[in-house]
């Protein structure tokens, strides 16, 4: 289930872009201004609007840590906030000249992109906040950016429909024709990618109207989408099946996106307003594999679950007489062969059989998988379920204790980047602690 919990209407004109850190909401719109919002009320923080841009603000995004946030504008310039005060921290314009379009953080927070509608593309450092290099793709307006889970590569995508991938020396390892109307937007999936080579793998299908944003969850398992029929569409994306269509916004979706490690979702629209979803704990199981769906539903699954469930199976035939007998998931795991003989009437021994077996394999995976833990709630040092996960300022989360013996033993060098870490100050994830208490109470029961 998918609920909406707040609506920001503060922006004067279209909403273009938002972003989550693990605190922190932002916003960017055709106004001039960008806003950040507390996670913990969704009120507006002291310091905001943040006002510098004299044009349209195109994208914003928050460093990794979630200390600075980036914003492009018309104007030709990228501006580095600093989150806690809202001063600025660098101005770097594009050296065309050329309104910005799109921006983003490296994930070692060590580079920010900047493409441009005349279609250059900066890479700036981040630290210094000096041009490192430079490039263009052949047509169109940049309008998209994306680096890899491990900041080996990124990929643009301009007007032209044209999907060009870079290394981090700003050489184009590779580029061809991905949509023939151009690109609105991309994304990565936290999924390791290795190599370069672009293979297309399906369509999603659904929106009957260009699609002008896309981004995936924190775990990969789902991705949503914002489009000029004026929806949002959630998929599942190892089944590929849409799991919510929402319809709340009055006009176009402009943008949308997933906060880290918690269950909220930010969509944007030319109604200048902002929505903020949350999903429960069961539409988040729903997302992962079959085998993650089998370990959190199987006693919840409705007469419907079970008919498919036969129709899978190969046992089509039963639907109907499983249907007489309000067979849910919870009495499908509990059917013996005597009731299958004696409550159902199934005459046939062979059919009895066939149906116990399946019936014994979905118990045994259900056991199997339940004692399995989220990958998101495994601290990286411990390899064990935390218990007070807080955020380094690398961007992930640790369990405390293990980060601060990690800290003091091991200087200031990031367990998962070997980085060094811009700070040493650990931030309680309320957010994530919140979730894993709930799968904690949904697996004790």
């Amino acid at each position: 289930m998918v609920k909406l919990i707040h609506t920001l209407a503060d922006h004067g004109d279209d909403v273009n872009c938002c972003a989550f850190s693990f605190s922190l909401l932002a916003t960017c719109s055709l106004d001039k201004t960008v806003r950040l919002y507390s996670l913990s009320d969704f009120t507006e923080l002291p310091h905001s609007p943040l006002k510098f841009h004299t044009y349209a603000v195109h994208c914003c995004c928050f460093s990794p840590s979630g200390h600075i946030l980036a914003s492009c504008s018309t104007d030709g310039t990228t501006v580095l906030w600093n989150t806690e005060n809202g001063q600025t921290l660098a101005v770097m314009e594009q050296p065309s000249g050329s309104p910005v379009r799109v921006c983003q953080f490296s994930p070692d927070s060590t580079c920010l992109a900047s493409g441009a509608a005349d279609g250059t593309v900066v890479l700036w450092n981040a630290q210094s906040y000096k041009l490192y290099r430079c490039g263009s793709v052949k047509d169109g307006s940049l309008v998209a950016c994306a680096f890899s889970p491990n900041g080996s590569f990124f990929v643009t995508g301009s007007s032209c429909g044209d999907l060009t991938v870079w290394d981090d020396k700003m050489r184009c390892l590779h580029s061809e024709k991905a949509h023939d109307l151009g690109i609105t937007c991309c994304d990565f999936s936290s999924q390791p990618v290795s190599g370069f080579e672009l293979k297309y793998k399906s369509m999603l299908s659904g929106h009957c109207a260009p699609v002008l944003a896309c981004a995936f969850s924190h775990d990969g398992q789902m991705l949503v989408s914002g489009s000029v029929d004026k929806s949002v569409i959630v998929y599942d994306t190892n089944t590929e099946n849409i799991l919510h269509t929402l319809t709340q916004h009055t006009r176009y979706v402009t943008t949308c996106a997933f906060a880290p490690h918690t269950l909220l979702l930010a969509t944007g629209s030319m109604d200048k307003t902002v929505n903020i979803w949350q999903f429960d704990l069961e539409t988040l199981c729903q997302a992962r594999s079959t085998e993650d769906h089998l370990k959190q539903f199987t006693e919840d699954w409705s007469e419907e679950d079970v008919s498919t469930w036969l129709c899978a199976q190969g046992l089509k035939d039963l639907v109907g007489i499983f249907k007489m007998n309000n067979i849910d998931g919870k009495e499908l795991l509990n059917l013996t062969k005597e009731s299958l003989a004696a409550d159902l009437q199934i005459e046939s021994l062979g059919l009895r059989s066939k149906v116990l077996r399946k019936i014994e394999e979905l118990r045994t995976r259900v056991k199997s998988l339940s004692s399995e833990i989220p990958d998101e709630f495994i601290c990286p040092i411990t390899r064990e379920l935390m218990k007070d996960p807080v955020i380094a300022s690398d961007g992930y989360s640790y369990e405390k204790e293990a980060m601060e013996n990690w800290i003091s033993t091991k200087k200031r060098t990031s367990p998962m980047t070997n980085l060094v870490l811009p700070s040493v100050v650990l931030t309680p994830n309320r957010t994530l602690k919140m979730a894993i208490d709930r799968w904690l109470e949904l697996h004790q029961k």
